[in-house]
């Protein structure tokens, strides 16, 4: 399996995953051109994409899926909730007839040789979900905009090769930079996003022995630093009531615009 994310960033958002026979996308929320240049880099394109799957309908999500399904009939996975809400936000109608698939969260559904079962995240969407996916005896997880983490989500992706998990904002950067109070209040809330300090708190809870390698995603572009959210889930771990060190695993901050390191296993 390869796994890697073509995108990441409050300003959209594209992840691959693949095996020799079956590769996905979860979400396509950057341009169709930057989708084709990092599938490129993994010599693809878009004609060997069997399957998008779609976390919810916010525009750092969906953004090239119109410009997508005009030149490729590729299947698109979405939860109910979020199909509503990409055909009402589609203001030229052109998803409207589009055939997208509902998906359950925590039904499995099967994409060649690839098992994805949704999971329900907390953030301000119709329905909005993180994923599971399966292949070959392994399991990677990806879990962005989520304004805070249960039980539930803990055990939903335990056990996990990599993962993917939202490390958006420094919260003093937040709270002392350029944005309104009311949507300050909205990304510190439950149906917001994470905080490098709850990512790295949740990065605790999931960590073991085998883990491959771990991508912290969705930065905000003005809320964040690379290198601040990276030095703040290593301290997380490195503090955190777990037997492990900061150092002991392959901890990555994805990419903004370009192709991050592949992982693969």
């Amino acid at each position: 399996m390869r796994f890697t994310s073509i995108a990441s960033g409050s300003s959209g958002n594209c992840t691959y995953i693949g095996s020799d026979n079956t590769h996905i996308l979860i979400d396509a929320g950057v341009s169709k051109k930057r989708i084709e240049e990092g599938l490129n880099g993994l010599d693809l394109t878009l004609s060997d994409i069997d399957a998008i799957f779609v976390t919810h309908e916010h525009v750092d999500h969906i953004a090239a899926l119109h410009t997508i399904l005009k030149k490729y009939d590729i299947p698109i996975y979405a939860t109910n909730g979020t199909i509503e809400g990409i055909r009402n936000s589609d203001k030229k109608c052109e998803m409207i007839n589009s055939q997208f698939i509902p998906v359950q969260v925590d039904k499995e559904v099967s994409v060649g040789d690839m098992i994805l079962n949704p999971m329900t995240i907390s953030h301000d969407a119709n329905e909005p979900c993180g994923y599971r996916v399966y292949c070959g005896g392994k399991k990677i997880g990806v879990a962005t905009d989520l304004g805070c983490y249960t039980d539930y989500t803990v055990e939903s992706l335990k056990g996990c090769d990599a993962l993917l998990l939202e490390a958006n904002h420094d919260v003093r950067m937040l709270q002392t930079g350029p944005y309104p109070y009311q949507l300050k209040r909205r990304i510190l809330g439950d149906l917001g996003h994470l905080s490098n300090e709850k990512s790295g708190e949740l990065l605790c809870k999931l960590l073991h022995d085998n883990i491959k390698g771990i991508f912290l995603g969705h930065l905000s572009k003005e809320n964040n630093l690379p290198e601040l959210a990276f030095e703040t889930v290593r301290v997380e771990v490195e503090m955190g009531d777990n037997p492990y060190h900061g150092n002991d695993f392959k901890i990555m901050v994805a990419e903004r615009s370009t192709l991050s390191p592949v992982l693969q296993f």
